[in-house]
């Protein structure tokens, strides 16, 4: 999810935990040519209400009813909601930025050059496609030229420097029970489907999704140079292999606890548990700090790793090394057969995108993830002001204030509990706009028309960051996520909330809207990311970012107890034939829940210090608190495709977009006394779920 961190799980369990929304595909939304052209409505959207439903039957199809007449899904995107309507206004920002700093001028400061170099090569199409698999060959020589298993420790390591992480992933994270350090990480990887069920789920559509996915490892390695026959063969023999892995792999669902990915063990201990596999090879060819220590996230997945490498032939393995080194780095910078062939499979089969995205919407996105502190500054000099952040801090800290009076009304909660709570609460850090020191690219080397290079050097020089950090106190000033994305999230670790830039924007936060809207929308995030601190997860860590069980035995039953109630209620929503999980979507439902209810507490203590008149309707018929309501439910208006439903209900956090509306007001009776709700009817509840 986030474009800056060697992605494995161990990393991004804490550096993305709580995402405020999916990002489960790249894809943003399709408008006319003019890069220039697409603009954002602040505040209530009335053109996008159904004002013949009733709110109190269906408060989502209310609000949002119209949404799909006025934003149907774009042809390049298998969804259209509000998140990506700003992800595109901001991506029209950037390439405006990019184009006018790929003019090849001297006078460009070092950043600028690095920045429009970069776009220039990506853009650069005709350049691509004239080299061919040349830029490519030295990696498959690479791979060609292993003569035993015993050679795969170098090249695996030089594989984890350009973020190829074929059997597993190997980096640096903050440690669990200690968060003042920084530790070597490694962690299972290797899959090419997007989850372990994927390969072991029965039905009809799951083994149509298997058969296409060993199809398309088929077309990849054709399109390498392999015959029809050879490259089915192989194709057959990497699903083998990834199967093998994906029977040891952890679920989604139990990576959500950390203790089930934290086991922090000597060197020697995951030497043991591979004997076949020499790290200390990988440790130096990777030229990593030295360390005696390391997290090892799923110690049962590398036993059984280890028996997959010993029981596979060299030929198979090398034929899984050439697949996964095109999957991982397919793009803008293959030849366009490669790079459709991967948009075919997972785009347009697993997520339903008809069309691929024009190529100035890749580029960007690619530079963004490649230099994005040096995009992102020129970002925040053009697009947020000193007001936009300081008033956004304000309402984090009015959300904080409430957090603290909720903690205080608690009735299940106990004294000393309600202690360790508040201690937490006040020590949680507020990442607003963009960080305080910009990145040093200094040392990366970016040369225009060469982007495969520049994206392989990239990478690299990202990975050497992270793995410089082993053995190093953590950076608690680090910002994790680009400043232009449409995204925020909470750190457990860190115990930090961080709100970039991109996402402060119209219609989600505007500081001269009106609070009520303003509330409603950018704080229910902002409510969402503190609670996050305190929910399943977030809640085993204290208020230094340690993993520490803070809590009386008494109060954390009577916690599992009410998080049952969620999981009991979001369970009970279905995505066409498929149930929503419960427990996978927890922490993120208790997250919304909690995170209204704190923007809604916030909003009216605002009001009150401010004057507002909570009963008087503005012009468009509306009490302010009906319009904090409102400005909630249109946070999530959308339509997605049936694919990608599919796809987000089987491996995402996230419930979708409908159930995060309704599914939140249901359980706050002062929603259904704003819009005069009864008992009995639909948006009412006869046993409301609540948490924080």
């Amino acid at each position: 999810m986030l474009s800056t961190t060697k992605a494995i799980a161990v990393l991004l369990f804490l550096a993305c935990a709580g995402m405020v929304f999916a990002q489960t595909t790249s894809n943003a939304p399709k408008t006319s040519g003019d890069p220039h052209s697409f603009s954002l409505i602040p505040g209530l959207d009335k053109n996008l209400m159904d004002t013949t439903v009733d709110p109190c039957v269906d408060f989502y199809q209310y609000a949002c009813g119209n949404w799909s007449k006025l934003h149907p899904i774009p042809s390049d995107s298998p969804y259209s909601d509000q998140f990506y309507n700003l992800e595109q206004y901001n991506r029209q920002v950037l390439h405006g930025i990019l184009e006018k700093a790929a003019a090849d001028d001297p006078s460009r400061d070092a950043n600028t050059r690095k920045i429009g170099d970069y776009y220039a090569s990506c853009m650069d199409e005709s350049a691509v496609q004239q080299k061919r698999l040349a830029p490519l060959q030295p990696e498959l020589d690479r791979i060609n030229g292993l003569t035993s298993k015993e050679q795969l420790p170098e090249l695996l390591a030089h594989f984890q420097l350009i973020n190829v992480d074929a059997f597993f992933g190997f980096g640096s994270q903050q440690d669990f029970k200690d968060a003042t350090r920084t530790i070597a990480a490694t962690s299972q990887s290797g899959l090419g489907l997007p989850e372990k069920d994927y390969y072991f789920r029965t039905g009809a559509k799951d083994e149509e999704i298997r058969k296409q996915y060993v199809q398309h490892i088929t077309n990849i390695l054709k399109l390498l140079g392999e015959s029809e026959t050879q490259a089915a063969s192989d194709a057959a023999a990497i699903m083998k292999l990834e199967t093998a892995l994906a029977k040891v792999s952890l679920d989604v669902t139990a990576q959500r606890d950390p203790h089930n990915i934290y086991h922090l063990m000597p060197v020697k201990d995951l030497q043991a548990l591979t004997p076949t596999f020499d790290w200390h090879r990988l440790y130096s060819a990777t030229e990593s700090p030295a360390f005696s220590e390391i997290n090892v996230a799923e110690p049962e997945f590398f036993t059984g790793m280890n028996q997959v490498i010993a029981e596979t032939d060299l030929p198979t393995i090398k034929a899984y090394l050439r697949w996964q080194l095109i999957s991982s780095i397919a793009g803008t910078i293959l030849p366009k057969a490669l790079d459709e062939e991967e948009f075919d499979f997972y785009e347009r089969k697993l997520a339903g995108t008809p069309e691929q995205e024009v190529r100035w919407k890749r580029c960007v996105r690619s530079t963004d993830r490649a230099l994005p502190e040096a995009l992102g500054k020129a970002y925040v000099d053009q697009q947020f002001p000193a007001a936009s952040k300081d008033k956004a801090a304000r309402m984090i800290r009015d959300i904080e204030s409430a957090m603290d009076r909720d903690i205080d009304s608690l009735d299940w909660m106990s004294a000393a509990t309600k202690t360790r709570a508040k201690e937490k609460l006040h020590l949680i850090a507020n990442k607003v706009g963009y960080p305080d020191k910009w990145r040093d690219y200094s040392k990366l080397e970016i040369v225009r028309r060469d982007a495969f290079g520049n994206n392989l050097r990239a990478a690299e020089f990202e990975s050497r960051r992270q793995l410089a950090k082993i053995g190093t106190p953590v950076d608690r000033a680090e910002w994790f996520i680009s400043t232009p994305t449409v995204n925020a999230f909470y750190n457990a670790g860190m115990n930090d909330i961080n709100f970039p830039a991109g996402v402060l924007q119209p219609a989600f936060f505007d500081a001269k809207q009106p609070d009520a809207l303003n509330y409603g929308h950018i704080g229910l995030f902002m409510g969402h990311e503190i609670t996050h601190g305190f929910d399943d997860t977030g809640r085993q860590f204290d208020g230094h970012g340690n993993l520490e069980d803070w809590w009386t035995k008494e109060d954390s039953d009577k916690f599992d107890q009410k998080a049952q109630c969620i999981v009991d209620e979001y369970a009970q929503f279905s995505v066409g034939d498929t149930k929503l999980n419960g427990k996978l979507t927890l922490g993120e439902n208790t997250a919304d829940n909690g995170g209204l209810r704190l923007a809604y507490m916030a909003f009216l203590a605002r009001a009150a210090q401010d004057g507002i008149d909570l009963k008087n309707k503005s012009a468009d018929g509306y009490t302010p608190l009906q319009h904090f309501f409102l400005g909630f439910a249109q946070d999530w208006c959308s339509e997605w495709r049936p694919e990608l439903e599919r796809l987000i209900a089987t491996t995402d956090p996230h419930s979708p977009d409908r159930f995060r509306a309704n599914g939140v007001l249901v359980n706050m009776p002062e929603f259904a006394k704003e819009f005069g709700c009864k008992l009995g009817q639909p948006m009412t509840a006869a046993k409301a779920c609540r948490v924080w």
